[in-house]
């Protein structure tokens, strides 16, 4: 949760904050190359993430392959690319915290992260299949969650940028609902066995934090504007600052 949710961003936040601004010249002779290797990077973490039986493992390329895209939303230096960076900052670092403590529980609970393990846990644990669920939309940028906007607003960067680039970077979607929506069908549907049949549900304090998670996945998606109001003035002085 640390790592995916807070320190990759410190990563995204000194290419902002400090490497733009220190080196401009360099960034825009190397874009392109910068550009191609993060946009090779979503495709090559997206693969790996759909071939991963390991549930930790699969989130975990998975947020390899959503950096990569804020990084060239980014890289492309464009109010569409940073705004997009700042919101999906924040949205990710929402839904692979509660994608991570979904995999705890399960691990937990079973004595196992395969996915082979698991199955018809929907049946016995409803509660934990909804919020589950709501987290995985926000994942994979289904409208009206939080991982939509960010998206929405990174590919339109990188595709002002260049559109074959952008087109590329659009397989994140595709590809991210592939290998989410496998993981959450073979955990929570399919046949039960013997420990998913007597699956606990979550307790109050699961559920507490679980809520909290797809709570903010909804309100950021029905109400984006006031993160986006709040990043817009930093984001405006620092593209004013820095131009090409």
């Amino acid at each position: 949760m640390l790592l995916s949710g807070i320190m990759l961003k410190m990563g995204v936040y000194g290419v902002v904050r400090w490497m733009v601004p220190l080196a401009p010249e360099a960034l825009h002779t190397w874009a392109p190359v910068f550009l191609g290797l993060a946009v090779i990077g979503i495709v090559y973490a997206s693969i790996i993430a759909v071939k991963q039986s390991d549930l930790k493992r699969l989130i975990a390329y998975s947020s390899i392959a959503h950096v990569g895209l804020i990084a060239a939303g980014v890289l492309a230096w464009n109010k569409s690319g940073v705004q997009g960076g700042m919101i999906q900052m924040l949205s990710h670092g929402i839904n692979v915290v509660g994608l991570f403590f979904v995999a705890d529980l399960l691990e937990r609970r079973l004595g196992s992260r395969a996915l082979f393990d698991m199955g018809g846990i929907a049946r016995s644990a409803p509660r934990l299949a909804t919020l589950f669920m709501i987290v995985t939309l926000g994942a994979i940028a289904v409208p009206l969650t939080n991982g939509f906007v960010g998206e929405f607003l990174l590919l339109n960067g990188v595709w002002n940028y260049n559109n074959w680039l952008g087109a590329a970077s659009g397989l994140t979607i595709i590809l991210g609902a592939v290998y989410m929506l496998r993981a959450y069908g073979m955990a929570m549907f399919g046949e039960a066995n013997r420990q998913t049949a007597e699956f606990e549900d979550v307790n109050s304090r699961e559920f507490l934090v679980l809520g909290v998670v797809a709570g903010l996945v909804l309100l950021i998606g029905f109400f984006p504007q006031w993160v986006l109001h709040l990043t817009d003035g930093s984001v405006n002085r620092i593209l004013g600052a820095v131009q090409f």
